[in-house]
């Protein structure tokens, strides 16, 4: 993840979306999301997979080492999150340049989980809760509105990936965008 947070830095753009390899990106609804909120504020955004928010233990080395205790939500990368590019860049004394990995390695919780870390534990700023996003680990098929959903997830890791996942894509985008190329068309009845 300090890959892409690094290159998001430099990249210029607005928002840093981070999403798993086993998800689809409804990109209509995802810039449709994005537009209730502007990326010269601190936004976090995304679906927390936990009922409760996370606790972590840390202490930091240097001039001014601290120690101490936080409570945290975070949006799981399997649902998909963004960060504003505001939001972004206060982040850099925990993840610009390999610190993100000590980070990590100082909370003993994977890269989403640090991320809420920084964010709500350090930073003060409140994960907003989307039910557009959605992971793996729900119910898929109780989604009514198809469309609206900014993000799905499918049952595997793609690191694993099987034809059956690419689909489970195919079928998801077929059904958001019916006049795609190559999604099938229904059969035309021959009128006697």
């Amino acid at each position: 993840m300090f890959y892409e947070y690094d290159t998001f830095l430099r990249s210029g753009r607005k928002w840093l979306c981070h999403v798993d390899d086993d998800n689809y990106v409804n990109v209509v609804a995802l810039l449709k999301l994005l537009s209730q909120y502007h990326h010269t504020e601190d936004v976090y955004l995304g679906r927390p997979s936990t009922g409760t928010p996370l606790q972590a233990s840390y202490s930091t080395q240097g001039a001014a080492p601290q120690v101490g205790e936080v409570r945290f939500w975070f949006a799981t990368g399997g649902a998909g999150f963004c960060l504003s590019r505001s939001l972004a860049l206060r982040m850099q004394p925990w993840t610009s340049g390999g610190a993100f990995m000590n980070t990590s390695d100082m909370i003993r919780l994977p890269d989403d989980c640090t991320v809420g870390f920084i964010v709500e534990g350090l930073l003060g700023v409140a994960l907003t809760h989307s039910p557009l996003f959605h992971s793996h680990l729900e119910n898929l098929s109780t989604i009514t509105d198809l469309p609206a959903q900014v993000l799905a997830a499918t049952a595997k890791s793609c690191l694993l990936c099987s034809s059956d996942i690419y689909k489970q894509f195919r079928s998801v985008h077929c059904l958001l965008y019916p006049d795609t190329p190559w999604c099938p068309r229904p059969p035309t009845r021959k009128v006697p």
